[in-house]
C-alpha cells in the first residue's frame, strides 16, 4: 500500500487551541513545525486562550501543553532576526505579559509537557503553579550559547529553582533531563513516560475536588507567603521591565547575529573552543 505523507496545515490554522472538559481547561500549543516555538502570532493565540480560560467561571484549573515531540523550543530565532532587520513585527504579548497572566491568574495553571523544552520554553514550565513532565523530556537554558542573556525567563525561573542549580545551567547552557529538573525545584515531578496520564489525572481530580474560590485565594496565598519573585506582582513588573531592556541589548548584539548564523547553519559560533 502505498503511503502518503500527512497534508500540511494551512497557514492560516490555529496555534494554539482551547478545549473544556469536567471544570479543566487545556490550553495546547500546536506548532510542532517549528517547535511550538513563542512566535508573535503564538503568543497571541496563548495570550488569548488563557484570558479565555480564565474568563470562563465553569473552569477550576488550567493545563498548558503541546504537540509534537518538543514542548516550547523557546523564542522564534527568524522572526526575532527579521525583526532586527527592520521587518515589521506582528503586534503580539511579549513574554512578560504572558508569564504574569500565568502566575498572576486566579485559578491554578498546570504545565503538562509533551517533551523537550529549551530557553522562553522554560519560562513557560517556571510560570507555572505545577509542573510534570515524562522523564523522556531533556531542558536547556541555551541562551549563552548563542550569545544572549536568560533575562526575562530569570524572573519566574529564578523563583522556583535552588540558587547552585540555577547558576550552573544559566552559565552552562547544557542539557539537563526531567530527574534533575525535579531536583533543582524546576518541576514538580517528572514521571516515568508509560505514567504520565495517571500522574496528570491525579493533579486535575485534585481541582475538580476543590471549592473554585477556596482553590484562587490559596494560589494567591502561596504568592504570598513566597519570599521569592512571585511573591509581590509590582516586583515582578519591575523586574520584567529591567530583564527586557537587557534582553534587547543583547538579541540586538553583534554576538546574537553570530549565534543565529550558527544556529541555523549548525555550526558552532566563532567564539566556541
Amino acid at each position: 500500500m502505498t503511503q502518503h505523507p500527512s497534508p500540511t496545515p494551512p497557514d492560516d490554522a490555529p496555534l494554539v487551541s482551547l478545549a473544556v472538559d469536567r471544570a479543566i481547561a487545556t490550553v495546547t500549543l500546536d506548532s510542532p513545525r517549528n517547535r511550538n516555538a513563542l512566535s508573535a502570532r503564538l503568543r497571541s493565540e496563548l495570550s488569548d486562550a488563557l484570558a479565555r480560560a480564565v474568563a470562563d467561571d465553569g473552569v477550576r484549573g488550567i493545563v498548558l501543553t503541546g504537540t509534537g515531540p518538543v514542548f516550547c523550543a523557546g523564542a522564534d530565532l527568524k522572526e526575532v532576526g527579521a525583526a532586527l532587520q527592520g521587518t515589521p513585527a506582528e503586534p503580539a504579548p511579549e513574554l512578560p505579559e504572558i508569564f504574569e497572566q500565568i502566575m498572576g491568574a486566579p485559578k491554578p495553571v498546570i504545565a503538562v509537557l509533551n517533551g523537550a523544552a529549551r530557553a522562553g520554553g522554560i519560562g513557560l514550565v517556571a510560570a507555572a503553579d505545577i509542573a510534570l513532565a515524562p522523564k523522556s523530556a531533556t531542558f536547556a537554558f541555551t541562551e549563552v550559547r548563542i550569545g544572549v542573556v536568560p533575562a526575562i525567563i530569570s524572573v519566574p525561573v529564578s523563583a522556583r529553582m535552588h540558587s547552585r542549580q540555577l547558576s550552573r545551567y544559566f552559565l552552562t547552557g547544557e542539557l539537563f533531563d526531567a530527574s534533575a529538573a525535579a531536583k533543582a525545584g524546576l518541576l514538580t515531578q517528572a514521571v516515568p513516560d508509560r505514567d504520565m496520564a495517571h500522574a496528570v489525572d491525579a493533579v486535575l481530580q485534585g481541582l475538580r475536588g476543590a471549592a473554585p474560590r477556596a482553590l484562587s485565594r490559596t494560589k494567591e496565598l502561596l504568592g504570598e507567603l513566597g519570599a521569592s519573585a512571585l511573591a509581590a506582582p509590582e516586583r515582578r513588573r519591575e523586574a520584567f521591565t529591567r530583564m527586557g531592556e537587557l534582553s534587547a541589548e543583547f538579541f540586538s548584539g553583534e554576538d546574537a547575529a553570530e549565534g543565529r548564523a550558527a544556529f541555523f547553519e549548525k555550526r558552532s559560533p566563532r567564539w566556541a573552543q
